[in-house]
């Protein structure tokens, strides 16, 4: 399989036929004529598509996905993407940006890069628009393309990165409409979510350690960041938090029901140490567990 390197803005440029108009960003309109070919590409910079059409099939880590028309996939620094070629739809027709975490330097988008969680997302949470939603998207990539064209000048960087800004806000927010739409299989992920953890603490926690996040995001075939999110979308509260309050609720059955030492308790929950237990307990309740035993 063909391993291409895209550290820099000039070599995305040049694998998709475009002229470099800044060093540091550029926005790219390809309607390919050539068959869409099986390769493994790896990202120096972050990365939005949006794909108007079924031109192939992309997997992220072990999930792979078959891209609609009108879908938005965005990609950051250090991510490795395999494409293959969808035999019904070969050409690939798609609109994108890419711009270098050095455009950022010294900028308040910089140091708010965080927020855009959805660059953490896998192929199959892409983000699906809506005609209206196209449109905004589009229109705010041509304000960026147009600023691009215009000759660099001291005010360049501020209203590019500001632009840019301004779409992947909107981007968050076409994830939260997307989260609400998809209200009822959210609901069944969380489901499965608190079925597990139940059940990870009873049979698991006491030999593999306490329930992490990361685990149960993979075991509903779901990214870390994304399944935060949905769980935030649907329940109000934090998976981390859901988590403690379900270990809680059982530290507090067992010291309410059983004679073991807390010791005891601490190790059959999966706490490495008993002062890592009564620490979380004492943060839960503001008593130790010995003082809510005898309460």
């Amino acid at each position: 399989m063909q391993k291409i390197y895209l550290d820099t803005i000039q070599q995305f440029n040049d694998y998709n036929g475009m002229e470099t108009l800044h060093p540091l960003v550029s926005v790219v309109h390809v309607e390919s004529t050539e068959h869409i070919k099986e390769c493994m590409m790896h990202y120096g910079f972050y990365a939005l598509y949006l794909k108007e059409n079924k031109g192939c099939k992309l997997s992220y880590g072990r999930t792979e996905y078959d891209f609609d028309e009108m879908t938005v996939t965005s990609f950051a620094p250090g991510q490795v993407v395999t494409i293959e070629p969808n035999p019904e739809v070969p050409f690939a027709k798609y609109v994108g940006l890419a711009f270098h975490p050095d455009l950022l330097n010294r900028t308040s988008l910089g140091k708010q890069m965080s927020r855009y969680e959805f660059f953490d997302y896998t192929s199959n949470e892409a983000l699906h628009l809506s005609a209206q939603e196209v449109e905004i998207f589009k229109g705010v990539l041509a304000m960026i393309e147009q600023e691009l064209h215009h000759a660099i000048d001291k005010h360049t960087r501020e209203l590019v990165v500001s632009h840019i800004e301004l779409l992947l806000n909107y981007c968050l927010r076409f994830y939260d409409r997307q989260f609400i739409t998809r209200e009822e299989i959210n609901h069944s992920v969380v489901k499965k979510f608190l079925s597990l953890l139940d059940e990870y603490i009873v049979n698991k926690a006491e030999y593999e350690g306490l329930p992490t996040v990361a685990y149960f995001a993979d075991k509903c075939c779901l990214s870390t960041g994304y399944f935060g999110t949905l769980v935030k979308t649907e329940t109000g509260r934090t998976a981390k938090d859901l988590i403690n309050d379900r270990i809680l609720a059982k530290a507090k059955e067992i010291l309410q029901s059983e004679t073991l030492s807390i010791n005891q308790v601490s190790q059959r929950l999966g706490f490495e140490y008993s002062q890592h237990f009564i620490r979380f307990f004492n943060a839960m309740t503001g008593k130790t567990p010995t003082q809510w035993r005898a309460a």
